[in-house]
């Protein structure tokens, strides 16, 4: 039988309940919503605790439960995201911070940063040179940028995006990882004209996961209600931004430098038709699920 939970009205604890209680209650409520209720009670209670959830389970099951918790609960049963009640997601093994201002980084999104960090050392190879220069065009949060960064101490990184809210967020993300010295990030939109020109090119990296979602796709409501529609929808067929941005490519690449482009995972043979009229060989790397994920240009110069 479900257990009611206390009211996120009141102050203070409740001391009708205990953790491991509210925990079971929270989970019943949220099986409706998400396929991870208990992972989702468990991160909101560490959250309302202001614990780790690895010390949540260790050593706060038998404690009254914080007020707070109720409404976090609430939240998600409204199917905000997690990530977004909390203010952070863990990618690549750094925290950043994310707001609704920025999608928010998923696992499915390393294999990009895997594919960038395997690059990085055949261009040394081949060249004799470092990957001084990355691009990330589309920055949201900045995870694909600074996770680069944070695995390639002699690279330096440039962010864009359109969106100055989600500038703010890469930045404050930039700060806390110790990578400002490194990082700097700029308003800029690929699809309005001579938005490459302020930028310094060419680069040895170029990152991107651009919007690359059918228009009319069915999304789950804590995607479609709560992450940012302009970073999320391309098109009838999710490839409006790809026609834009990857013909775009082959001049902001030094020789033999590299370009990541994350997409949907059944858009491999579409972007790499639209990279190959532009005279850019590809090749498509698959996510942990084997699913086509991200397709790797180069110039071939």
């Amino acid at each position: 039988m479900e257990l009611p939970l206390p009211s996120p009205e009141g102050s203070g604890q409740s001391g009708g309940f205990t953790v491991s209680q509210a925990l079971r209650a929270a989970t019943a409520q949220l099986c409706a919503t998400s396929d991870t209720a208990r992972l989702d009670a468990e991160v909101l209670m560490a959250h309302a605790l202001g614990v780790s959830r690895s010390d949540l389970l260790l050593r706060h099951m038998a404690e009254p439960v914080p007020a707070a918790f109720a409404g976090l609960i609430e939240r998600r049963v409204e199917h905000e995201p997690v990530a977004y009640i909390v203010g952070t997601q863990e990618f690549f093994g750094l925290s950043f911070q994310v707001s609704p201002a920025v999608l928010i980084p998923r696992a499915d999104s390393e294999v990009l940063v895997e594919a960038a960090l395997a690059a990085a050392p055949a261009r040394r190879q081949v060249l004799g040179q470092v990957p001084g220069r990355v691009l990330d065009c589309g920055t949201g949060s900045g995870a694909l940028l600074l996770a680069v960064l944070a695995h390639r101490p002699e690279a330096w990184g440039l962010g864009i995006d359109r969106s100055e809210e989600a500038l703010a967020i890469a930045r404050a993300n930039a700060q806390s990882l110790g990578l400002s010295d490194r990082a700097a990030f700029l308003r800029a939109d690929w699809t309005q004209p001579g938005w490459a020109e302020p930028l310094g090119a060419p680069f040895d990296l170029i990152l991107a996961n651009p919007p690359y979602v059918e228009s009319e796709a069915q999304l789950a409501p804590s995607v479609r209600d709560h992450e940012p529609a302009g970073a999320l929808f391309s098109g009838p067929e999710g490839l409006d931004d790809y026609r834009v941005l990857v013909p775009q490519l082959a001049g902001l690449l030094a020789p033999g430098g590299a370009a990541l482009v994350e997409i949907g995972a059944t858009q491999a043979a579409d972007v790499l038709a639209i990279g190959a009229a532009a005279g850019l060989a590809g090749r498509v790397h698959r996510d942990l699920a084997g699913r086509e994920r991200t397709v790797e240009f180069a110039t071939g110069g």
